[in-house]
């Protein structure tokens, strides 16, 4: 089936998040956050500190790194959609 048959005919995808979200300590949170298109998996780690004038609050951890975590998967992602974008301007051309 070629390209512009499957756009027209529509489609629906499954993409999957997973994010790992570890306690380091009461001072640090590491997320590793993994995008699984089918086609292609995107990784990214992302951590965040404490400011220690703060108590800690776990949860306020989790939330900044995993926010970090996607932020940088949707600038890969983005990267992804630009290189393939011209890998397929450039195949239309030969």
């Amino acid at each position: 089936m070629t390209q512009e048959k499957a756009a027209a005919e529509g489609r629906t995808r499954t993409w999957t998040l997973q994010m790992d979200i570890v306690e380091e300590d009461q001072d640090a949170t590491e997320v590793r956050a993994t995008l699984d298109t089918g086609d292609r998996k995107l990784v990214s780690r992302t951590t965040a500190h404490r400011n220690p004038h703060d108590p800690p609050a776990p949860e306020i951890g989790d939330e900044y790194a995993a926010g970090r975590a996607l932020l940088d998967l949707g600038k890969r992602l983005l990267g992804a959609g630009a290189t393939d974008a011209a890998e397929n301007a450039q195949r239309e051309l030969r």
